[in-house]
């Protein structure tokens, strides 16, 4: 019982700094929602016991991506004068939810229908470091040898383009 309250709070955490991240006009005011977001999400990957993930989550993304933007979005030094006119952004927001909710109430019928949570048997080995590797480098080997060669290209076509301005 005490765990299920944990985790609605963290969800409820989790959906309402999305929601400022994707609605403030300030970007500093995003990065900072969005540390709040992905924290949150770490603490739900620490109530499933996934303490590998959790771990990644705060190094990586909370710790040094979101450092990483932070100081681009600092480096840049953007003034509100400099921000574009979003009159209607909020209109925007409201009727992308509007049109997302029904197929939202249809995914969420589904699943509590499907019994998911009834049949789902967590593995002590879920989330660790062994788990994680396996999985990656067994099933998803070729994915993960395409994103780190689509990095790479990216890396050096970066590169390339900083070399040509200068």
């Amino acid at each position: 019982m005490q765990s299920d309250s944990i985790f609605f709070l963290l969800a409820l955490i989790t959906i309402v700094s999305s929601i400022v991240m994707i609605s403030a006009h300030r970007p500093i005011d995003s990065a900072l929602s969005f540390i709040v977001t992905l924290v949150s999400i770490a603490a739900l990957f620490a109530l499933v016991n996934a303490t590998f993930l959790f771990v990644v989550q705060i190094i990586i993304y909370a710790g040094a991506i979101l450092s990483l933007i932070l100081f681009i979005i600092m480096f840049l030094n953007i003034k509100d004068e400099n921000l574009p006119d979003e009159r209607y952004k909020n209109y925007w927001l409201l009727g992308t939810s509007l049109i997302v909710a029904p197929f939202s109430f249809i995914l969420i019928d589904l699943i509590l229908r499907s019994n998911i949570a009834l049949k789902a048997q967590i593995s002590e080995e879920f989330g660790t470091i062994k788990d994680v590797g396996l999985t990656l480098f067994d099933k998803w080997i070729l994915p993960f040898e395409l994103v780190s060669i689509l990095l790479l290209v990216a890396l050096i076509g970066a590169v390339i383009l900083s070399k040509k301005e200068a």
